[in-house]
């Protein structure tokens, strides 16, 4: 069986520990400083086993020792962002959390695929690139998967589609930086911007930029956790299925879209080795201008990243 570890028992890393067990996809270990606090989760999970059928295990533990021989590593840990907040303004505070994490988990699982989600996506992606030493096909983050449900479902309000029939594409960083590619989605094969005016195309655009803060503020003590817990769970259904399907995922760039050494949400896809492929999509010169405007937006985050501490 399978062993997925998730790094942080809030209320991401703990709805991701419940898709994937529901799925029946891994045993799933829960690591978490606060003690108590991944064990009590894990065991309220382990207690629903009966009642949704799967025979994987959940565990929870205050000590990387548990997470030993993973085969994919999620790190939700990280302080979220509340009302007024943007994902930038947690950089200081996460990146010393991300630094500790990757050095800890590195130690037990070498071999596994990371997936990060911690905020700022892109920059503490790359930071765990760095940190890591990991090659970049195996350590990826979770932005475009969750930032592509936003659009599908901003689509699926607008025209009343069955989700099933949407295939939606929000690229870039993830956050006030993030290109949608209206041309790109369709519903039943047929884009959007032949079933939607210019205006309407604007609003589904602006409703999927803004979803993240839209919960928050809805919130005001926390942010958004179904919708990223399930797309955790996507990334690594498709990882492990070894299932090969084009995702949008934060994944490192060395020259396809004219963009190098950095990481930001693109299509790739997904396989048992991590990211297989960076996939290039033919583009019009307005869409590639507007991803490498969203580059340089990361890039500006990318400068601030404070110095590793010694």
């Amino acid at each position: 069986m399978a062993k997925v570890t998730i790094v942080g028992a809030g209320n991401v890393g703990a709805t991701a520990a419940h898709i994937i067990a529901s799925k029946n996809l891994a045993d799933v270990v829960m690591v978490d400083v606060a003690e108590g606090l991944p064990q009590g989760k894990a065991l309220d999970m382990m207690h629903m086993r009966s009642v949704e059928k799967f025979t994987v295990s959940v565990s929870g533990s205050n000590d990387y020792e548990a997470t030993a021989g993973s085969d994919i590593v999620v790190i939700t840990a990280g302080i979220a962002r509340k009302p007024g907040m943007t994902r930038e303004d947690l950089l200081g505070v996460n990146a010393g959390i991300m630094r500790s994490v990757i050095d800890q988990a590195i130690k037990y699982s070498p071999e596994a695929v990371y997936i990060c989600v911690t905020n700022p996506l892109d920059v503490m992606t790359y930071l765990a690139y760095q940190e890591s030493g990991l090659p970049a096909k195996r350590l990826m983050g979770m932005g475009g998967v969750l930032d592509s449900s936003r659009l599908s479902f901003a689509v699926c309000e607008k025209l009343g589609c069955d989700p099933a029939d949407v295939r939606a594409w929000a690229v870039g960083a993830h956050g006030e930086g993030m290109v949608c590619w209206p041309r790109l989605t369709t519903v039943a094969g047929q884009s959007i911007v032949d079933l939607l005016s210019p205006e309407e195309v604007d609003e589904v655009v602006a409703r999927c930029v803004k979803g993240g803060a839209e919960v928050v503020a809805h919130l005001k003590t926390g942010s958004a956790y179904y919708a990223p817990g399930a797309s955790i769970a996507k990334m690594v259904e498709a990882i492990l299925t070894d299932s090969d399907e084009i995702l949008s995922v934060c994944a490192h760039l060395d020259g396809q879209y004219g963009i190098d050494d950095l990481y930001m949400n693109v299509p790739v896809r997904l396989g048992k080795g991590g990211v297989e492929e960076v996939v290039e999509f033919e583009l019009t010169d307005e869409e590639l201008a507007d991803l490498q405007r969203s580059a340089d937006s990361v890039r500006k985050g990318l400068d601030a990243l404070p110095a590793k501490s010694e």
